[in-house]
């Protein structure tokens, strides 16, 4: 129906309205900062020290075998006592991390994991500690304060051996909620209602009661039905003795959730929802409407799941030490997350003074996350992080994109992380079928579910209200190669997936040194490529929710199908009677063995793009493997296919 090029380039006079796009923070990084100079010698800060496994490999191959049918260890999966036993740091390593410390004059507290000592120091004992020099910065885009190391900050030498990495030097990253609204252009959108172009989504005899079928109205209710979940309900299956858990950024007010599932009608379990607060928990802010998705979509398709809410600071060590605490605990038999930034945000290049653009190495967090998802792994939790809401070009929300000086010039391909890491499923995107219209235009519509990209309605504005009058790249579902993470052993075999395009550098203007190539992306890596499975995440074929009381209207991204996925995968916890543990594995073997068609466990998405990569009946990175069929993939996971 519409003109689409991939696009290789970008016309410079592309630009992103972030207005209205989301209700949580901005990344700090978005702009290089002033250094205010050396930090206060008793100013204090936390640091987490993330510990090295032991035996990686055989881990690595134990959880393989979890998740293998036939396996000699298939769905046997450990405490996290015998993760710490057999895994973790040993009891004599992790009494010689604490005494040093103490020798520092620090205090440690360890996980029960053995994979993380958390301690707490001034600036003064920390810049001992790992022969550094931590400053104080001053962002030149919002002022915001944060503090890191002035140069390469080094692990002593008499634990380098047992710790890995020390999150918390720094605390300049924010993480950005994966939430959008179609309130971004609302004064392009006066003329709706929109309707759904399949008559299959009303609730009815054969729906979900709980279902409007209204685009910018749905419901878990609408959800059932698009995905087929509504026979396990039918079978009693709601999620009964299985637990639901929610990594976030944000605190968040639970009568919101409570409120939102009665008023569509929702029977629940009562008193279901507990709050844990890592770190000092998290604030009540612009990123509480994002934890109130995720306990509504998780706890709504789950109805009778119990639901964990584990909130913490919006820090580097925060998001570390909330995850790593959801794990440690093992209550949750899934957990999902709707934060992260792009992956790049992790190297060295843009994080240690000095270092070369090509400088692809992590400076911490992206290995601190992977140890922590393959103790997940190991003891059968499901992991689900949503992609990202800026198609394949991961940065423009979150550094921005736009020409001239004191902007980035340059929006390279790039995934979102944690969504990247091949031991958690990264949830994407699509638009389902509905009818719309803008500004007194024609009826168009989408006929079939499609990758989620907005130039679908770019191509709108600029045939019927005139070009450049607003300008929406590049919302959409996340999606593309990983230049960290190679290809994992699930996608080494499935078709469809690519290797990481040349050319990809980001380039930013600075004001008085004039444009600057801050990072080279590798070109042709092999990497993990994202997402695995999507659903609906449009926000014109999107959701409300509840949010401080009220009933917010036409909202998505691809934080709904991380809760949603959640949710889903307490329903197949009940249907099975055991644990799932890490989805890709299994996704992909019955995907790569059995394909499409009426059994299949996923619809294919065929239609659609996110700016650059585009539907096929195959794996594609806007899509992944393509959006589920719940009931389908129930008789597959409990037939041990």
């Amino acid at each position: 129906m519409f003109a689409k090029l991939r696009r290789k380039s970008l016309p410079l006079s592309l630009g992103l309205l972030l207005t209205g796009l989301s209700t949580g923070a901005m990344a700090a990084n978005a702009t290089p900062a002033t250094d205010a100079g050396a930090a206060p010698a008793n100013q204090t800060m936390q640091v987490t020290l993330v510990l090295k496994l032991r035996n990686q490999a055989a881990l690595e191959d134990y959880i393989k075998q979890t998740v293998t049918p036939g396996s000699a260890h298939y769905q046997q999966f450990l405490t996290t006592s015998q993760f710490a036993q057999q895994y973790g740091a040993s009891d004599s390593d992790v009494a010689r991390v604490q005494a040093y410390l103490q020798k520092q004059g620090l205090s440690s507290q360890v996980l029960p994991s053995h994979l993380a000592i958390m301690t707490t120091g001034t600036a003064a004992q920390l810049d001992a500690l790992f022969s550094t020099s931590i400053h104080n910065y001053v962002s030149r885009e919002n002022g915001r304060q944060f503090h890191k190391p002035a140069g390469s900050a080094q692990i002593p030498s008499a634990i380098a051996d047992v710790v890995d990495v020390a999150s918390g030097l720094s605390n300049e990253h924010v993480y950005l909620a994966h939430h959008v609204s179609a309130s971004a252009f609302t004064a392009l959108n006066s003329q709706k209602p929109k309707t759904n172009a399949q008559s299959s989504a009303a609730a009815g005899s054969n729906g979900n009661p709980t279902a409007t079928g209204i685009p910018e109205e749905y419901t878990v209710g609408d959800v059932a039905n698009f995905y087929n979940i509504n026979p396990l309900y039918q079978r009693g299956v709601v999620g009964k003795g299985s637990t639901v858990g929610i990594v976030t950024l944000s605190n968040f007010y639970p009568s919101d959730a409570t409120l939102y599932w009665t008023d569509i009608g929702l029977a629940t379990k009562p008193n279901r929802i507990k709050q844990v607060h890592v770190d000092g928990g998290g604030a009540i802010d612009g990123g509480s409407g994002e934890t109130s998705i995720d306990v509504e979509q998780s706890g709504g398709i789950a109805p009778y799941a119990n639901v964990i809410v584990y909130d913490a600071p919006n820090t580097n060590d925060g998001y570390v030490d909330v995850f790593a605490r959801a794990v440690s605990d093992n209550v949750a038999d899934s957990i999902s997350t709707s934060w992260g930034l792009p992956e790049i945000a992790n190297f060295a290049a843009l994080n240690i003074p000095g270092a070369s653009n090509t400088d692809t190495t992590d400076v911490g967090d992206l290995r601190a996350f992977h140890a922590i998802f393959l103790e997940a792994a190991v003891q059968g939790q499901s992991l689900f992080a949503a992609a990202g809401d800026s198609g394949a070009y991961d940065t423009v929300r979150d550094f921005g994109y736009a020409p001239g000086p004191g902007n980035y010039t340059s929006a390279p391909l790039t995934v979102d992380s944690p969504a990247s890491d091949p031991y958690i499923t990264a949830a994407g995107g699509t638009t389902t079928p509905y009818s719309y219209s803008f500004n007194g235009g024609p009826v168009e519509s989408i006929t079939q579910e499609s990758v989620w990209g907005w130039d679908y309605i770019q191509n709108y504005f600029n045939t019927y209200v005139g070009p450049n009058v607003i300008d929406l790249f590049s919302v959409g579902g996340g999606g593309g190669v990983s230049v960290y993470w190679h290809t994992p052993f699930y996608q080494a075999f499935t078709n469809g997936v690519e290797t990481s395009q040349p050319h990809q550098t980001l380039v930013y203007d600075d004001p008085v040194a004039g444009p600057t190539t801050q990072l080279i992306l590798p070109s042709h890596f092999q990497g993990r490529n994202v997402p695995d499975i999507s659903l609906n995440a449009d926000p014109e074929s999107g959701y409300m929710f509840v949010l401080d009381g009220a009933i917010n209207y036409g909202e998505g991204g691809t934080s709904f199908v991380g809760p949603q996925l959640n949710g889903i995968t307490a329903l197949l916890r009940q249907s099975s009677g055991h644990r799932i543990g890490l989805w890709n594995p299994q996704v992909y073997a019955i995907q790569n063995i059995f394909g499409y068609g009426r059994f299949s466990a996923f619809n294919s998405i065929r239609a659609g793009d996110n700016w650059f990569y585009y539907g096929q009946p195959r794996y594609n990175e806007g899509a992944g493997i393509g959006s589920l069929n719940v009931a389908n993939l129930d008789v597959f996971l409990r037939s041990g296919f």
